[in-house]
């Protein structure tokens, strides 16, 4: 009997692989946290998993009350979502910068993208929060969107950059033939088809700001992160508040993967 070609066998129904990926995930995660209680056992330490969900929610008088992890996510909410705001439009301007004839532009925008791409992010986070934030008279809140939009926003624009120059040179030939100006090409023509190309590697940048956000709790602002030192300098449950804080952080960035990769296959399905 001979073989099926590679490209007509039978590929094991999605269900299937799923459970399968998700059983080996919980093998590996039990395996790590065996080893994680195996090796604190050694140095005395005594789990106390019962005491987290209060800092979570909590039920006083009848009515839930929400704990200081929840407050300080509510939080990096807040930070994270004007960031992503901000971040794509500071990225797609510093792109349509460097793709200009401007030469004005094209070196404003390549040194702004060199100069936040080869610094670390906590350094731009201080120097905004300590330096500018004084003279400029915003809050910490406002010193946080602003570092965290502008570092972002540099990587995003390379992004935008890569996917606006995949266009093939024949779309903006057809547009100009309509009589379509460049900034009316851009909008109506590149840019719509862009998006499919930029998508993905867009999704690693907005995990990357979920992550980063937690750099934040440098500068006083109680974030997640902020609250769970908090809460361990008053505990000393440091490893079920990082164990936890790692988890919702897990949740938050596997669920945005989720939804970007939902809406990449819609955006193939309608193009």
């Amino acid at each position: 009997m001979t073989s099926k070609p590679a490209g007509l066998r039978s590929k094991p129904p999605r269900l299937g692989r799923l459970v399968a990926d998700g059983l080996k995930f919980g093998l590996l995660m039990a395996v790590l946290i065996g080893l994680t209680i195996r090796s604190t056992e050694g140095l005395g330490y005594h789990w106390q998993w019962y005491r987290i969900p209060s800092y979570l929610l909590s039920i006083s008088e009848g009515e839930w009350k929400v704990g200081p992890l929840l407050q300080g996510l509510a939080v990096t909410f807040q930070i994270t979502a004007v960031s992503l705001i901000l971040a794509p439009a500071i990225g797609l301007t510093a792109a349509l910068m460097r793709l200009s004839g401007s030469l004005v532009a094209r070196w404003v925008a390549r040194s702004y993208i060199e100069l936040i791409r080869n610094t670390p992010l906590l350094v731009q986070l201080f120097f905004i929060y300590f330096v500018l934030s004084p003279v400029l008279e915003i809050s910490a809140f406002a010193s946080a969107v602003l570092a965290l939009s502008l570092f972002e926003g540099a990587y995003a624009s390379e992004i935008f950059r890569a996917g606006i120059l995949s266009i093939h040179r024949n779309q903006w030939e057809a547009a100009f033939s309509l009589g379509l100006g460049t900034w009316r090409t851009y909008r109506l023509v590149i840019l719509p088809q862009a998006v499919r190309h930029v998508l993905p590697p867009l999704t690693s940048q907005v995990i990357s700001l979920v992550k980063d956000s937690a750099l934040v709790s440098t500068i006083a602002i109680y974030d997640l992160s902020m609250q769970a030192q908090a809460i361990i300098s008053e505990t000393y449950l440091v490893f079920e508040i990082w164990f936890t804080v790692a988890a919702v952080y897990l949740v938050i960035t596997l669920s945005l993967s989720v939804t970007v990769a939902l809406m990449e296959k819609k955006l193939r399905f309608y193009t």
